[in-house]
């Protein structure tokens, strides 16, 4: 299993995973590019604030997805059995 060294909002993370570079790539350009969303205003919100914050927007997508994806799997099922 590959190892990974990588920067997100100035923290610098290791960690193992079956996951290729690009794949990890695209996930640090995501969490970067939501940090910035997060942090401009102009005022200062702490890293842990910052971390928290894309922890419950990312949470959320993911809940989102997964009920997008069980509406679109019990549609497929309604589909198959009318045949």
């Amino acid at each position: 299993m590959p190892s990974y060294t990588i920067s997100v909002n100035g923290l610098e993370i290791s960690f193992k995973t079956d996951a290729d570079e690009q794949r990890i790539q695209v996930a640090q350009t995501l969490l970067e590019e939501r940090f910035a969303e997060l942090s401009k205003g102009g005022r200062y919100i702490s890293r842990e604030k910052l971390l928290t914050l894309l922890a419950l927007g990312m949470a959320d997508d993911y809940l989102e997805a997964r009920r997008k994806y069980a509406g679109l799997e019990a549609r497929m099922q309604e589909l198959l059995e009318r045949q």
